[in-house]
């Protein structure tokens, strides 16, 4: 079989899929890369995949779990990879998958423990880590409240490292129903602020609750009638000269915290 170039119709309507309006059409998006399309392939996700050549030489594993799974796997050239990627250097290994993003509700479950709600995230590689350090910690969800970025996002799902496929995604623009949802859920919210009232190293009583941790814009942080929302605000101590900490290591620090006092005092999820 030869493979399909840049103008075939299937790799046409796929590379029509970097864009955010064609995805919510077709409820489909494209996982870029080897470790994405491993996790699209075990967790199901994955309705075709695209290889170069070289990159079937590499990734024979996969093309064989992608074949074990049934999804049908179509010989590309260069430059079709190169049309079907937003990368410098394209991998090569293309995951066409149905969206990921369930209903708020669907995301909170029955009793979620440790939440991560990034609010107004504009950038892609920041939501795609805290995705990750979610998926990390053992949150049971991330929920992008307000004009966040797409979570299919090609920049996103690379940045997940695959951990978009592993935790309930939701994305609601009306912040102020993310919160009434929380707090019905029994969950308290908690915002980093600068000038919180709260030391995050004294905050381990607080940290044990079922908690949701507010994040805000990478340029204007959160929109302080927001914070006013949280239960408490709670600042990151910086002990050396740097002026902040940029949206994803603040939420690393603050949702390892919590996972290490909530796994401490009541134990690791079921």
């Amino acid at each position: 079989m030869d493979p399909f170039s840049e103008r075939t119709p299937r790799v046409v309507s796929a590379v029509k899929l970097l864009r955010g309006a064609e995805r919510r059409k077709t409820g489909r998006f494209l996982a870029e890369g080897s470790n994405s399309v491993a996790e699209a392939l075990a967790t199901g996700r994955a309705l075709e995949l695209f290889v170069t050549e070289d990159a079937a030489t590499r990734y024979g594993d996969l093309l064989a779990a992608a074949a074990a799974a049934g999804v049908r796997t179509s010989p590309i050239t260069e430059r079709a990879a190169r049309a079907l990627s937003d990368t410098v250097t394209p991998p090569g290994l293309v995951a066409v998958c149905g969206l990921l993003d369930v209903p708020l509700e669907v995301a909170l479950g029955p009793n979620p423990r440790l939440l991560a709600v990034p609010v107004a995230v504009s950038e892609p590689g920041n939501a795609g880590t805290v995705i990750r350090v979610a998926d990390a910690v053992g949150a049971d969800a991330a929920i992008l409240a307000g004009d966040s970025v797409d979570p299919h996002n090609g920049k996103c799902v690379r940045s997940s490292a695959g951990s978009v496929f592993h935790l309930p995604i939701a994305r609601e623009r009306d912040v102020e129903r993310v919160l009434d949802a929380v707090t019905a859920a029994g969950v308290q919210i908690l915002a980093t602020a600068a000038d919180g009232e709260v030391d995050l190293d004294a905050a381990d009583e607080l940290l044990a609750r079922p908690t949701a941790w507010l994040f805000g814009n990478e340029a204007h942080g959160l929109d302080p009638a927001i914070a006013a929302r949280a239960d408490h605000r709670v600042r990151i101590p910086i002990r050396g000269r740097a002026e902040s900490l940029n949206l994803a290591t603040a939420a690393a620090i603050c949702l390892y915290a919590s996972a290490r006092v909530q796994h401490r005092t009541i134990g690791p999820a079921t």
